[in-house]
């Protein structure tokens, strides 16, 4: 797509600094920048075909065949792209309900996605239908904060991955929602909740420190902003340094652009969130300079009929 058929197609579409005087005059490729193109979505909840027409206002919007088009198309385009999610696959369509959450995997990985985390919806059928359908993933679910120990899913998450693109180290881990009065008790059995602040903490000095990563990402279903003290993203944002971009998920909040919050130390992070149910594709891309980043742009991809 030329960059004047992705702005037109943008919902939103916001230049973000990344390091003051160090902007490139333009995305021209050069040997030593890299552009990254992460695409990120949240809370499809089994929303396998687009909208029915007589349900407004989606009418005939979304579907997974016409995303699948939209980033096979990105990926044409661009070398080095990574596809996130931020939980709740489940939930919402009779698919889930007759197939129990093994088509929406199945067509995940032929998408091609590279990770997700955990929603809340995600433990509906239980931590045996979670583990049932685990194989039809081929790509790794992430999640730092909740504690699997004695359960039948002990060892099946990692906390974090890394991922390498053009030389550029990219560390992403999961966070989720606390699942107790969520949740039925007997669906995540002896699962136990670890508070995301400190452990957020803990991943960032991991991936940084240890893994030597350029840039962090948090898949969170924590949710954008709460009224009460009930952490969520923006909470997060302002109480962990070292987290570059904050892929929201569990309010369906869609974001026209990133929010930027400044946490300890003046660091600066990005938050964004693309509604429900598949119907928007979110954008965001990161121009490093030998492995540092320096500028980016972000926008709302509608998924609509123009795409497959």
């Amino acid at each position: 797509m030329l960059r004047r058929e992705f702005l037109r197609r943008s919902a939103a579409t916001l230049p973000i600094l990344l390091a003051p005087g160090l902007i490139p005059s333009a995305f021209g490729r050069r040997t030593d920048e890299v552009r990254l193109v992460i695409l990120h979505t949240n809370d499809m909840h089994s929303r396998i075909d687009p909208f029915p027409q007589d349900v407004l206002p989606t009418a005939g919007k979304g579907g997974m065949a016409r995303r699948a088009a939209l980033v096979k198309q990105i990926r044409a385009e661009h070398e080095h792209v990574l596809l996130l999610d931020s939980g709740d696959i489940w939930q919402g369509t009779p698919y889930f309900n007759f197939y129990g959450g093994e088509l929406e995997y199945k067509l995940m990985t032929r998408m091609g996605y590279d990770a997700s985390t955990l929603g809340n919806h995600d433990f509906d059928n239980g931590l045996e239908g979670l583990r049932k359908q685990l194989p039809n993933a081929g790509f790794s679910f992430l999640s730092a904060n909740y504690d699997f120990t004695g359960t039948i899913l002990a060892g099946a998450f990692r906390p974090n991955k890394v991922f390498e693109r053009g030389g550029v180290r990219i560390g992403v881990f999961g966070v989720g929602i606390e699942l107790a009065g969520l949740v039925p008790d007997t669906k995540f059995g002896a699962t136990r909740y670890l508070d995301p602040v400190p452990v957020a903490t803990e991943q960032v000095k991991v991936l940084r420190e240890r893994e030597k990563c350029d840039f962090v990402i948090c898949l969170s279903h924590l949710g954008y902003q709460y009224d009460t003290e009930k952490i969520d993203d923006r909470k997060l944002a302002t109480r962990v340094a070292g987290i570059d971009l904050i892929l929201g998920g569990h309010t369906h909040t869609l974001l026209p652009a990133p929010e930027t919050i400044t946490g300890p130390g003046g660091w600066l992070t990005r938050i964004n969130q693309v509604g429900w149910a598949g119907l928007h594709l979110g954008r965001f891309d990161v121009m490093f300079r030998r492995g540092k980043p320096l500028s980016a742009t972000a926008a709302v991809l509608p998924v609509d009929p123009t795409h497959g």
